[in-house]
């Protein structure tokens, strides 16, 4: 059995997932969270859940169970994360002791110009990752934190940095290059990188799965819709264009980002609401999007709200479906065309009514949603246009724990 341990670090927390490769199914799974709030006086305020996937003693074979497992304990850093996650394995299972991970993968959010593959993180990887946090200030710092905890946890095993920016690497020179002075541009590393890299590289592979034809033949717009959001055009299993920019906050309307905005709005709002470079970015990021709008993040909040007659919820989701039907209709132009349009990630699997006005305007470019198939509770990847629409229309559930530990498991095959 190959199992491939991945984590995901942020600055006070990191999920992880044990995936059993032969079988592609989570063993284990957990969330280590408020790490470093005991240190600031809050007592035991670390949190750390462990839940484990057993088969059924009785019932049809496949059939699986859960069970969780709870800690609260002071969790000073990640490294003290770390160990609480190893003994929740220890107690609870399965034992690593037993059948340790051949590697360990990690995701990490910005790999700049440099990184376009999944890579063997070595020391000066890791002061590579670093050096790019001035790129990704509140993700590469907390990645990294992750990344020197696990590697004193699993020291003899491969560890693997798997890069959000990666698989926007292909993106010619006119879809990344802004328009500003260009020697500023490349003294500073300003230019389109995009994210959300790992999940639409992994739906676009499902996809063409799914329809069964080559990913080398097929045009694809994806649409990943979560409280961050991003939609990318993809020719050929390739990248060509992405809606983040050198940031995550460029593009669609997301849960707390604004998304495209005037740039002039910013030195607006310097001059006559005299807010600092520290104000402008909390407003952008974490104040605007559907919160700013609606007062509210969540998009079954927004669906509630708007059927008691909130105005404002209305508009925010209006403004939201109009940015989805921009770049729509953008893409489907600089692809010429589309085989495949997709929607995943938690709106996109489960919001049939955003996904049907998003496409409701594209009946000229061959989209005929079919309303039963798409209001359906089915789960896995379905179709929900019709069988004669010139484009498919899919729905598919995003993994991007499994992409990073596929991409991990072939990085440390090479080297076995």
């Amino acid at each position: 059995m190959s199992l491939v341990l991945v984590v995901n670090s942020g600055s006070s927390s990191f999920k992880y997932q044990l995936i059993d490769m032969d079988a592609e199914t989570t063993l284990a799974s957990g969330l280590v969270e408020r790490i470093g709030e005991s240190s600031a006086g809050a007592g035991g305020a670390g949190r750390a859940k462990h839940t484990v996937a057993n088969p059924r003693r009785e019932g049809p074979a496949s059939a699986m169970v859960e069970a969780t497992f709870t800690r609260e304990l002071p969790i000073p850093d990640h490294t003290a994360g770390f160990r609480v996650m190893l003994e929740a394995f220890a107690e609870h299972g399965p034992s690593l002791e037993d059948r340790p991970p051949v590697a360990v993968g990690h995701r990490v959010v910005h790999g700049g110009s440099r990184f376009f593959e999944p890579t063997l993180i070595t020391p000066p990887v890791e002061a590579a990752i670093d050096e790019l946090s001035v790129l990704a200030p509140l993700h590469n710092p907390a990645n990294l934190a992750g990344i020197v905890a696990a590697r004193a946890a699993f020291a003899g095993v491969a560890h693997v940095a798997v890069f959000d920016t990666a698989f926007h690497q292909t993106l010619a020179p006119d879809a990344y290059t802004y328009a500003i002075d260009a020697e500023l541009a490349a003294a500073h590393r300003i230019r389109r990188y995009g994210f959300h890299g790992t999940s639409h590289k992994f739906v676009s592979e499902a996809a063409a799965r799914f329809v069964g034809r080559p990913l080398a033949e097929l045009k694809q717009i994806v649409f990943h819709l979560g409280n961050g959001a991003s939609v990318t055009a993809i020719d050929g299993g390739r990248s060509v264009d992405t809606s983040m920019g050198m940031t995550p906050l460029e593009g669609l309307v997301m849960g707390t980002r604004s998304g495209d905005i005037d740039p002039a709005v910013i030195f607006h709002l310097a001059r006559r609401a005299d807010m600092s470079i520290d104000d402008l970015d909390d407003l952008l990021n974490k104040r605007s999007g559907m919160l700013g709008l609606a007062g509210m993040s969540d998009h079954r909040d927004i669906k509630d709200a708007i059927a008691a007659g909130d105005e404002n919820a209305l508009l925010a989701y209006q403004v939201y479906v109009h940015r989805l039907r921009a770049y729509a209709g953008a893409y489907l132009a600089q692809l010429g065309g589309a085989d495949i349009i997709s929607f995943t990630a938690g709106v996109g699997e489960n919001a049939p009514l955003v996904r049907a006005h998003a496409l409701e305007k594209l009946g000229f470019a061959g989209v005929e949603i079919d309303p039963a198939r798409n209001l359906a509770p089915e789960r896995g990847v379905r179709r929900i246009s019709t069988d004669s629409s010139r484009i498919a229309v899919l729905v598919v559930p995003t993994d991007e724990e499994l992409e990073i530990a596929r991409q991990t498991l072939r990085v440390a095959t090479t080297l076995a």
